[in-house]
C-alpha cells in the first residue's frame, strides 16, 4: 500500500543487507543513567530473569495429569487450565508491556513480580480446578517480565552487539520452556505438583525483585493516559512497513512451530498408524530438543549483527521448510523426528532473534512496538495450534504436517510478494 516515504534508515544494528530498508527514523538515543552492576553480570541476571518469567506460562502443561488425580478428575477435564495461561499471557502483553515507554520499569518489574508470585502461591493451594485456573489466569497476564526488559537490553547494547544482546534474552526464555517441561514434569512426580507452584513461585519472587534493583533509575513522567500505549498500538504498525513484515513472518514462523510442536505428543503417545506408543514421561523428554534453541541463539544475533535480518530471516525459513518434510517422514521414522525437532527450534529462534531486533528499533516507541510483534507470533501460533488439533484428527501426522507448510507459505509469501513489487516500482 502507498505511503509516505520517510527517511531511510538501517533497519537493524548491521548495515549492508538491509540498508535499504525504509523505516521511520528513532530520535536520538536519551542519556542513559549508570547501571548499579557490571554491565556484563547485569545481562546474564535479566537473561535468568526472562527464563524464570517465561517458564511461569507452561508450569501448569506437564503437570495436568498429577492436577487431575488431586482434584479426582481426569486430564483432559483439567486440560482447559493450560489454554487459560495462554489466555493470560495475552492479556498480559496487551495492556503491561506497552507501559516500558512511559513508566519505571524498575517499579513495574517488582510489583508485576510480587504479583505473578503471590497468584502461583495461590495456585498451589487451590482445592479445584476453577481456583487453579483464575491463579494461572492472573500469574501468566503478570509474568510480562521479559517483554519489558528485552527493549531495555537493546536500548542499552552497543549497537555493533545489539542482536547479540537480544539473543541472550530469547536464550533464556527458550530455556525457561525447556524447564518448566522437563524439569517441571521430574519434579512434580516425586514431590507434588503444588510444590512445583511454590518453587515457581519462590524464584520469581527471588529473581524479578532482584532485576528490579540492578535495573538503572528511570525517572519518567507520563503525559497521557495510562494505557496511552495500547491506544497507539494500531497507528504504530501501520506507521512501520518493517515492523509489520517482522510480524507477519514471526507469525507464520511461530504457527508452523507451534502446530507441530503441540500436536508432537498425539503422534508420540499414540498407537497405530499415527503414534508410536511411548509413555507420557517419555514423549515429555522431546522438551529437550527446545535446547537447540537456548544454544542457537547466540549465533544468530551474531549473525544478524554481521549480516543484517533479512538475510537470517530467509535462511530460518528455508530451515523451517526442509524441517516440515522431515517431520511428515517421522511419522514413521523416529530419526527423522529428532531431526526435525532439532532443525524447526534453529529456525524459530533465528527467525525470532532477527524479527525482534528488526521491531525494536524501526519505531519511537519500542515497547509499543514489541508488544504488537509478540502479540502477532502469539496470534499465529495459537491459531495454527487450533487448526493442527483438528487436522491431527481428521487426517492423521500429514494434516499437522500441512497446517505447518501452509503457515509458512503464507509468513513469507505475505510479505515477500508485496516487498518485490516495491523494489520493481522503485526501478
Amino acid at each position: 500500500m502507498p505511503s509516505a516515504t520517510p527517511p531511510q534508515v538501517t533497519s537493524t544494528a548491521s548495515a549492508g543487507p538491509d540498508a535499504t530498508a525504509r523505516a521511520p527514523r528513532r530520535p536520538s538515543a536519551p542519556t542513559l543513567t549508570p547501571l548499579p552492576v557490571p554491565h556484563g553480570l547485569f545481562l546474564v541476571l535479566i537473561a535468568v530473569c526472562t527464563a524464570v518469567t517465561a517458564a511461569n506460562i507452561y508450569v501448569a502443561a506437564p503437570l495436568l495429569p498429577l492436577i487431575a488425580r488431586d482434584f479426582g478428575s481426569t486430564p483432559s477435564a483439567v486440560a482447559w487450565i493450560a489454554s487459560v495461561a495462554q489466555f493470560g499471557y495475552a492479556a498480559g502483553l496487551l495492556f503491561f508491556a506497552p507501559l516500558g515507554d512511559s513508566v519505571n520499569r524498575r517499579r513495574l518489574v517488582a510489583v508485576l513480580s510480587v504479583v505473578t508470585a503471590g497468584a502461583l502461591a495461590l495456585g498451589a493451594a487451590a482445592s479445584g480446578a476453577t481456583a487453579l485456573a483464575a491463579a494461572v489466569l492472573v500469574a501468566s497476564a503478570a509474568t510480562v517480565v521479559p517483554q519489558l526488559l528485552v527493549p531495555l537490553v537493546a536500548e542499552r547494547a552497543p549497537a555493533h552487539r545489539r542482536a547479540s544482546h537480544v539473543a541472550a534474552l530469547i536464550a533464556g526464555l527458550f530455556t525457561g520452556i525447556v524447564a518448566a517441561r522437563v524439569l517441571g514434569g521430574l519434579v512434580g512426580q516425586a514431590f507434588g505438583w503444588r510444590y512445583v507452584f511454590l518453587g515457581a513461585a519462590a524464584l520469581t519472587a527471588l529473581l524479578g525483585l532482584a532485576s528490579a534493583a540492578v535495573l538503572p533509575t528511570e525517572n519518567r513522567k507520563r503525559s497521557g493516559p495510562l494505557l496511552a500505549g495500547l491506544a497507539h498500538l494500531p497507528g504504530v504498525v501501520r506507521g512501520s512497513a518493517e515492523l509489520r513484515r517482522a510480524c507477519i513472518r514471526q507469525a507464520g514462523m511461530y504457527g508452523a512451530w507451534s502446530a507441530l510442536w503441540t500436536s508432537l505428543a498425539l503422534l508420540l503417545t499414540g498407537r497405530g498408524g499415527d503414534g508410536y506408543g511411548m509413555t507420557t514421561a517419555t514423549a515429555g523428554l522431546f522438551g529437550l530438543f527446545g535446547l537447540a534453541a537456548s544454544l542457537v541463539a547466540p549465533l544468530a544475533g551474531g549473525l544478524v549483527d554481521r549480516f543484517g535480518a533479512s538475510k537470517v530471516v530467509a535462511y530460518g525459513y528455508g530451515l523451517a521448510a526442509v524441517s516440515v518434510p522431515l517431520f511428515w517422514l517421522g511419522g514413521g521414522a523416529l530419526w527423522a523426528l529428532c531431526a526435525a525437532a532439532v532443525a524447526i527450534h534453529m529456525a524459530l529462534v533465528a527467525n525470532h532473534v532477527a524479527n525482534q531486533t528488526l521491531a525494536l528499533t524501526t519505531t519511537r516507541t519500542p515497547a509499543v512496538a514489541n508488544t504488537a510483534y509478540v502479540v502477532a507470533g502469539f496470534a499465529g501460533g495459537a491459531l495454527a495450534s487450533a487448526l493442527a488439533g483438528g487436522a491431527f484428527t481428521h487426517w492423521g501426522w500429514s494434516g499437522v504436517c500441512a497446517v505447518a507448510a501452509l503457515w509458512l507459505a503464507l509468513g513469507w509469501a505475505t510479505t515477500a510478494i508485496p516487498a518485490r513489487y516495491r523494489q520493481v516500482r522503485a526501478a
